[in-house]
């Protein structure tokens, strides 16, 4: 199976991107599903019911959120009606939505996507994210109820991201990174066979900090005052994420690349 992920969407350049450039992917590079986390879309703070359509027309199969899930609150009712959007499975009990979703992927074929919440860093205390994780990956197990299975690990910290990659090498066909818009170099086949990435960066404008505007995140660190709220940068975009080929016998990877499309990070075609 073919797989791409996009990291966080940042305003309405990402959207843009997205809308312009997805639809052309899915059909040159073969793929088989697509997952994009959405919860910087709009405005650079959570997600409308608007926004998720945008990505959904485009091409995207399941569009998962984060620790800005309910920011925009219309996404308290939408993700009850739209059953493509995942928010985080430890984010909390009472949240509407699910944390977890078994998809129809071509050619018949399964997979699985989920979605946890990193602790260390992190502005609140989510639930523990390894049990979380552990519960539903042997529940559906990879060559069995599912020929594929994605977990995306939203997170502040680096080596939580890596440990949990550990956790569920062997056990997942891709685990992948997301939060800090910081696209890293790290794409690996873990020695189960689990395809690694910590994480997956931002679809959005890299002349920015992390995808706003530059001028009111450098007024606050120079002189530790705010002058108004973070708006998101709009010039180009680039897609940030990572594509991996699995194995539908065993759901374990056989490739994984990095994916920085259009924009100022453009590389070559996986």
């Amino acid at each position: 199976m073919r797989i791409l992920f996009l990291g966080d969407v940042v305003g309405r350049s990402g959207r843009a991107a997205i809308a312009e450039r997805l639809p052309h992917l899915r059909l040159a590079w073969g793929l088989d599903f697509v997952v994009v986390n959405g919860e910087n879309a709009s405005q650079g703070a959570g997600l409308t019911a608007e926004h998720a359509k945008v990505i959904l027309q485009a091409g995207a199969d399941c569009v998962t959120l984060g620790d800005h899930s309910f920011d925009q609150k219309d996404m308290l009712q939408f993700i009850e009606q739209e059953p493509r959007i995942l928010r985080p499975i430890n984010f909390s009990k009472v949240a509407p939505g699910r944390g977890v979703k078994i998809f129809d992927a071509t050619q018949g074929r399964k997979i699985l996507v989920t979605q946890v919440l990193g602790q260390v860093f992190m502005k609140r205390p989510f639930d523990d994210p390894f049990s979380a994780v552990e519960t539903i990956l042997k529940t559906h197990r990879l060559g069995g109820a599912v020929q594929a299975a994605l977990v995306e690990v939203h997170a502040e910290a680096t080596s939580e991201k890596m440990a949990l990659g550990h956790w569920c090498d062997g056990q997942a066909s891709l685990v992948v990174g997301t939060h800090t818009h910081v696209p890293t170099g790290d794409a690996q086949i873990l020695p189960q066979g689990t395809a690694y990435l910590t994480d997956a960066g931002m679809c959005g404008d890299y002349n920015s900090v992390i995808g706003m505007d530059k001028l009111e995140p450098l007024r606050r660190f120079i002189t530790g005052m705010s002058s108004g709220r973070f708006m998101p940068a709009e010039g180009p975009a680039t897609l940030s994420g990572v594509f991996v080929e699995t194995d539908d016998r065993t759901g374990k990877a056989l490739k994984v690349r990095m994916i920085r499309e259009g924009g100022r990070l453009e590389q070559a075609a996986p």
